[in-house]
């Protein structure tokens, strides 16, 4: 079963890789998402998410480039089913979520869509696309909905190159917190 110490050892070892094309590495984004729910008085288990959402790139050998090829890595999946063992629904809901949430934003605010990065716009496709309406109701009624759309928003800001956050040890407290 995996730990903590596993999370933060993959952040650690594999964080310095490439974040989809964005011009942050995995960990600066990771970092960036945690600091911002941190600012925005998120729960301990929604600032576990915010830092560990996009662990699910880290857990797989798909090439960067993977979705320029067509390929959708599932990372919400992944991560999802690697943070319940650890942390419970509150962590690995909001995980799994975060990108129907994004399909969900494009469906329902305008002008989301338009304002995300290249990266995020090639991912939307190989992720079905903006919600239909049945898709939408169907996600609202999810009890972690308004969690993945707060962790939507952190993830589509943390983007910033060369911002300063606090270190990655300064996370782990609240990684602890959130444990099951």
């Amino acid at each position: 079963m995996p730990s903590i110490d596993d999370c933060v050892r993959l952040l650690r070892e594999r964080g310095d890789s490439e974040y989809g094309g964005e011009s942050v590495t995995q960990i600066e984004h990771a970092l960036q998402c945690a600091m911002l729910a941190e600012q925005d008085d998120a729960s301990a288990e929604l600032i576990s998410a915010a830092l560990l959402h996009d662990v699910g790139h880290l857990l797989h050998s798909l090439a960067d480039d993977a979705p320029d090829r067509g390929i959708d890595d599932a990372h919400e999946d992944l991560g999802q089913r690697y943070l319940q063992r650890i942390f419970g629904d509150s962590v690995a809901e909001p995980v799994r979520l975060h990108v129907p949430a994004k399909r969900y934003m494009c469906a329902i605010l305008d002008g989301y869509q338009e304002r995300l990065s290249e990266p995020s716009i090639v991912s939307l496709r190989l992720q079905g696309g903006p919600m239909s309406a049945p898709e939408t109701k169907l996600f609202e009624q999810n009890s972690f909905a308004k969690d993945a759309v707060r962790l939507r928003h952190w993830d589509d800001a943390a983007k910033i190159p060369g911002l300063r956050t606090p270190p990655l040890e300064h996370y782990i407290q609240y990684l602890r917190m959130s444990v099951r």
